[in-house]
């Protein structure tokens, strides 16, 4: 591992001797019975939908109380309603836009299931996340109703069983529908003729929807509400990029009969209904073929044909096995809680809710982000990454458009996916980065006259179209978390093939692009702090204003960016062999950057100006990420400019949203700061997280959940400077507890145990890691340990001087 210089701020000193010396045998954690990791209901979902009733308020219904399933690439809500359940679902590149236009993320369909329940009792909805599963039982004239749902990344394929506990007890019937035939759709200007044009189709024991992106409303309806932003850019086209998608669902039964009527299958006295749902487009992530492939239809069919021939439950168990090689690699344990908590319904659970009394809770949160991170964002069958809501979406006309949006809130997505041994998940985030770059490097040129590199906007969809405006520090951003990826698996191969390119041309932007100020600091020419900025008035008062792009030079979020970059860089081409002239020229020019900068009132600067304002409450931190996810600024190395960092963030408060809270705790826990940001985690539980457990910007954002379980990570195990730091941030509520399987950077897993505050044992493993020495902090001490691959080493604790 590359070390970074440390500064030790106090002398070192052996570990006392209060706490427990490891034994020489293997790493023993989670000595308790782990709690199930459960989500759990009393009642369905009911939206209440209406004609006085806003469609806005629908979707907040459905974010607050759905559990969500998801295979990486299609995903759904089953809503568990005994009488009509509706299964709505989703399918990642269900996208409209074009090259120019970031467009948006659309809700594919949904699946109706009539049973006729509208009397029951004794109901209970579960998520099962150990398992991927979700589970309705209710009881209904004197039976009991079981059904089972799932999305099968082996089978591509969602499974829904319903059974009962009495033969030939499921009558009902069953189709296929589409928001955007909807009475909303048509009061937003939906044509009758694009409603006609999706199609439902009932054919044996099929049911199938299918259709063409062209005539899905919100595309015609925003581009004409754009078209004054669509015009300031003369190579702006309106065409859609055109897809085909289609949806099909095959209805297996036990006992009984069904029969087709319509556009609609009935099943009558069945004992047991399997609704096999597969759905796709012919999207493809390869610009030099349109961005299209071949139709569906095929694929969609082969998938239901070969899922129809095994049986439920080996679906079921082949569905759990694959799950559970990625979900069981990691276990965490904050803490116990008491009995009475675990028997509460999720919602109630979180009401309940208490900084440091149900640790069990928070533990499950963590959890929970790396099961969405599983069910969002898979590597095969063409799944692109999680964008702001992951691939669940139920508005047709999304927040921010559902997009990839990189001032922020993609990056967060990424931040904590390789520490929490999910590191197969980050592949779609480099594959559909390597895919936009051809378009991104032509309205680079065309918007700044460039010749090298390219840049990006901050809303971006999935065939490199890019809206709002250019951020510049935003691509460097996106490289820091290509890079990050490597730094944590060591893949040269995953380096050479995706990372190093990409980080390469942006640094040739900035070659070409920096300026040269008098006395020779360089800097990014005319750039902003994402989403506020400095006014400056007649009388030269300044004020920093909401929503205020105001174009300055040498910004801290681009300085700090680009050191990023180019060091990150430098790293690249070493550990690649490649590339030694450019490597000189970066560290040349790394060394002229205008570096961070503290001032009138303690604080760092945000922008090269003092013009702060202590005031401020603005949820972008920006100046922050030489903290996080940088590693500029450290309290080891640069304590002074540490200082100012916790004074800036210190004076913007707790946050107004949910994302923002986390990206503050990730930077206090950077900060070695574990109580600030202990505090933060608690008040996203309290007030910024659904009773589903999803977390909410408002409206519902999912780089909050995956951003708390980052703030996580860097609170139990920091590895950015070139070293491993155990329990660097650990706060008082989690005196007690353990993790197995986290990995950290070098290409090394770790397992911890603490008491007290305290750690008590630790054990190293190598997975990809290389021979060199690899530095170990505890407390005020450190040791240097040497691992082959493939090998473990129990930490002595007596070892740290």
């Amino acid at each position: 591992m590359t070390v970074l210089p440390i500064k030790i701020m106090k002398p070192t000193t052996l570990i006392t001797s209060s706490i427990c010396i490891l034994l020489s045998i293997p790493c023993v954690v989670h000595a308790q019975e782990a709690p199930r990791h459960v989500l759990k209901a009393d009642h369905p979902v009911v939206l209440s939908e209406g004609p006085n009733t806003r469609f806005a308020n629908i979707d907040k219904q459905w974010s607050e109380q759905v559990f969500p399933l998801g295979n990486g690439r299609i995903g759904c809500t089953a809503f568990g309603d005994p009488d009509i359940d509706r299964i709505q679902f989703n399918e990642d590149s269900l996208w409209l836009g074009n090259e120019d236009h970031t467009g948006g993320y659309q809700p594919f369909g949904d699946l109706y299931v009539k049973l006729g329940h509208k009397e029951f009792s004794d109901y209970r909805r579960e998520l099962d996340i150990d398992r991927a599963v979700q589970t309705v039982t209710y009881s209904s004239g004197g039976t009991r109703y079981t059904r089972e749902y799932f999305s099968s990344f082996p089978a591509q394929v969602m499974v829904f069983r319903f059974s009962a506990d009495k033969p030939g007890s499921l009558t009902g019937e069953v189709w296929l529908d589409s928001m955007h035939r909807s009475q909303y759709a048509i009061d937003q200007g939906q044509p009758q003729e694009a409603i006609d044009a999706i199609i439902t189709t009932a054919v044996d024991r099929t049911l199938t929807l299918k259709g063409q992106t062209k005539d899905l409303f919100w595309w015609r309806v925003y581009v004409q509400k754009e078209k004054d932003r669509m015009r300031q850019r003369e190579y702006a086209s309106t065409e859609i990029i055109n897809l085909d998608y289609e949806a099909q669902v095959r209805v297996l039964h036990e006992g009984g009969s069904i029969t087709t009527e319509g556009d609609r299958i009935v099943f009558k006295g069945c004992d047991s209904v399997t609704f096999l749902l597969a759905a796709d487009t012919n999207y493809l992530n390869e610009r030099d073929k349109g961005w299209r492939g071949e139709h569906p239809h095929a694929r969609v069919t082969s998938q239901l044909d070969t899922a129809a021939k095994q049986k439920y439950e080996q679906l079921l168990e082949d569905h759990v096995k694959d799950y559970q090689s990625l979900f069981e690699r990691f276990s965490i344990h904050l803490g116990s809680s008491a009995a009475e908590m675990r028997k509460l319904t999720t919602a109630e659970r979180l009401a309940a809710f208490k900084p440091g009394e149900d640790p069990e809770l928070e533990a499950l949160i963590y959890q929970y982000a790396r099961y969405l991170m599983i069910s969002c964002s898979r590597p095969g069958h063409g799944a692109l990454p999680a964008n702001l809501q992951g691939l669940w979406l139920f508005h047709l006309r999304p927040a921010w458009l559902c997009d990839y949006h990189t001032d922020i809130n993609l990056q967060m997505n990424y931040w904590f996916v390789d520490q929490a041994n999910l590191s197969e998940c980050f592949v779609p985030l480099a594959e559909w980065v390597d895919s936009i770059r051809e378009v991104r490097k032509e309205e680079t040129r065309k918007v700044l006259g460039v010749e090298r590199g390219w840049l990006m906007r901050s809303e971006n969809g999935v065939f490199g179209g890019s809206t709002y405006h250019f951020q510049k520090g935003d691509s460097a951003w996106i490289s820091q978390n290509l890079w990050d990826h490597y730094a944590f698996t060591k893949d040269k191969e995953y380096l050479k093939r995706y990372a190093y390119p990409v980080m390469k041309e942006i640094c040739e932007f900035w070659f070409d692009h920096l300026k040269e100020l008098p006395d020779g600091t360089l800097v990014v020419p005319d750039g902003t702090s994402p989403e506020h900025g400095p006014k400056i008035d007649e009388n030269g008062k300044v004020t920093i204003v909401e929503g205020l792009r105001t174009h300055l030079d040498g910004v801290s979020y681009d300085q700090q960016m680009c050191w990023d970059l180019f060091t990150n860089t430098i790293e690249a081409s070493k550990a690649l062999g490649v590339d030694a002239d450019f490597r000189d020229q970066l560290i040349a020019k790394r060394s002229k950057l205008l570096g961070p900068k503290i001032g009138r009132w303690g604080q760092l600067q945000e922008w090269m100006k003092d013009v702060d304002d202590p005031n401020s409450k603005h949820r972008h931190v920006s100046h922050m990420l030489a903290v996080y996810p940088g590693r500029q600024i450290h309290p080891t190395t640069e304590p002074e400019f540490s200082e100012a960092a916790k004074v800036s963030l210190i004076a913007r408060g707790n946050g107004r949203t949910g994302w923002s809270k986390v990206f503050k705790s990730c930077t206090f826990a950077r900060l070695l700061d574990s109580e600030r940001a202990y505090a933060l985690l608690a008040d996203v539980a309290l007030t910024k997280t659904h009773p589903n457990l999803w977390t909410t910007h408002p409206p519902f954002q999912i780089d909050c959940n995956f951003g708390y379980a980052a703030a996580t990570n860097e609170m139990l195990a920091q590895s950015h400077m070139g070293y491993i730091h155990l329990l660097p941030a650990l706060p008082k509520a989690w005196k007690d507890g353990s993790i197995k399987g986290m990995k950290v950077r070098g290409g090394y897993e770790l397992d911890m145990a603490w008491k007290d505050g305290n750690l008590t044992e630790a054990v190293l493993r190598g997975v990809s890691n290389d021979d060199s020495p690899c530095l170990i902090r505890y407390a005020e001490g450190q040791q240097s340990i040497t691992l082959k691959r493939g090998a473990e080493k129990v930490i002595e604790l007596s070892d740290f001087k």
